[in-house]
């Protein structure tokens, strides 16, 4: 019954993208029906004929640019739903994506998640084997993500209230805004790793992480030095509370 009156915010940034139409497709064939489709049109110029057949079947919001962050936060400020999920306009979700990462959240009783998923090409082909990166327990998980951003975005989902708390995204960081709050996220609550590549990840030229490249490496180190002290501490603790656990054995 939980998960029957559940609403999941289905949030779409949208700037000039020429794959926006598969992107709201993708989103309005979920299994999962207690959905709201909000499409952030963050300045487009280009493609806004694209979302005009979809207008009556999702929520368009248009906004002056700035930025990825800024439409996300647009978004999750204008959602009704108890959770959120992220889908960029280049991306697909597979359709049980949303029913079945919900299914898992709620079984496990975790407030946030992400997720496996493939690489496709321009003609929405699987170019690859699923590419997610699960670890065996947090102690590892946090590791990694000390040293970079492991999580796609897009396979993320999780409480409203969670993301709300945390201050939502950073909109001075242009390309590691999402690697920004993770961090946030990380010492108050665990991330769940959902196996199941239900997100379709596309590759192509006009991406962001191609064409922008050297500034987000920049801004990568940015965000590590930022939150160096409070994960490097808590790197700390869970090592010490491990090796506890070790001698009590």
């Amino acid at each position: 019954m939980r998960q029957i009156i559940t609403k999941v915010s289905i949030i779409i940034p949208f700037f000039n993208c020429q794959y926006v139409d598969r992107a709201i497709e993708s989103a309005l064939k979920q299994t999962y029906k207690n959905c709201e489709i909000i499409l952030v049109d963050d300045g487009s110029k280009q493609h806004i004929d694209l979302i005009e057949p979809y207008k009556r079947k999702i929520t368009y919001i248009r906004k002056q640019n700035g930025g990825t962050a800024s439409a996300l936060n647009k978004g999750i400020l204008n959602a009704t739903g108890d959770y959120f999920s992220w889908l960029s306009s280049d991306d697909l979700y597979h359709p049980e994506k949303i029913e079945r990462q919900l299914q898992f959240m709620l079984s496990n009783n975790a407030a946030i998640s992400y997720g496996n998923y493939y690489l496709i090409n321009e003609r929405d082909r699987i170019k690859s084997e699923p590419v997610g990166v699960g670890l065996p327990d947090n102690w590892f998980f946090v590791r990694a993500m000390r040293s970079g951003c492991i999580i796609n975005g897009c396979t993320v989902m999780t409480k409203m209230d969670v993301i709300k708390g945390a201050g939502m995204f950073d909109e001075t960081l242009p390309y590691t805004h999402d690697y920004d709050l993770w961090l946030r996220l990380i010492p108050s609550y665990q991330f769940y790793y959902f196996p199941e590549p239900l997100v379709h990840y596309r590759v192509h030229g006009n991406m962001g992480s191609i064409k922008h490249k050297e500034v987000i490496r920049n801004e990568i180190h940015v965000v590590k030095r930022k939150h160096r002290d409070p994960i490097s501490r808590l790197v700390n603790s869970m090592k010490q509370e491990r090796r506890r656990r070790n001698y009590l054995r």
